[in-house]
């Protein structure tokens, strides 16, 4: 299992730096969640909210691109260090994913 969740997590976040909108979904569940953390506030739910929300970020910042400074895998859970830049009018920042997977696809995530 832990196999396929670094896999699941490593092709998404390599879609996302090439900005490949449906390679990028395509390990996602048609349903799947994104929340803040900590709790449970849902800020996107189901595969085409994502389509709209990263499909607008991709165009809007070209240049962004997500650096994995650390990686920690555990079962169906996958936790990423994350240093984003390339973002107009913005500092890079780090940000912390945690990955939940069911099967073969990604079904939650939880952004710090």
């Amino acid at each position: 299992m832990e196999r396929i969740s670094e896999m699941l997590a490593q092709k998404q976040l390599d879609a996302y730096n090439t900005q490949n909108l449906e390679e990028f979904l395509s390990v996602y569940s048609e349903d799947v969640i994104i929340m803040n953390f900590p709790g449970n506030e849902i800020t996107t739910r189901g595969i085409n909210e994502m389509r709209t929300r990263y499909g607008r970020l991709f165009k809007q910042h070209p240049n962004n691109h997500a650096e994995l400074l650390a990686r920690m895998v555990h079962g169906n859970k996958v936790v990423d260090h994350e240093l984003i830049t390339g973002r107009e009018n913005s500092e890079p920042k780090k940000a912390v994913a945690i990955y939940e997977i069911e099967g073969e696809k990604i079904v939650k995530v939880w952004f710090l």
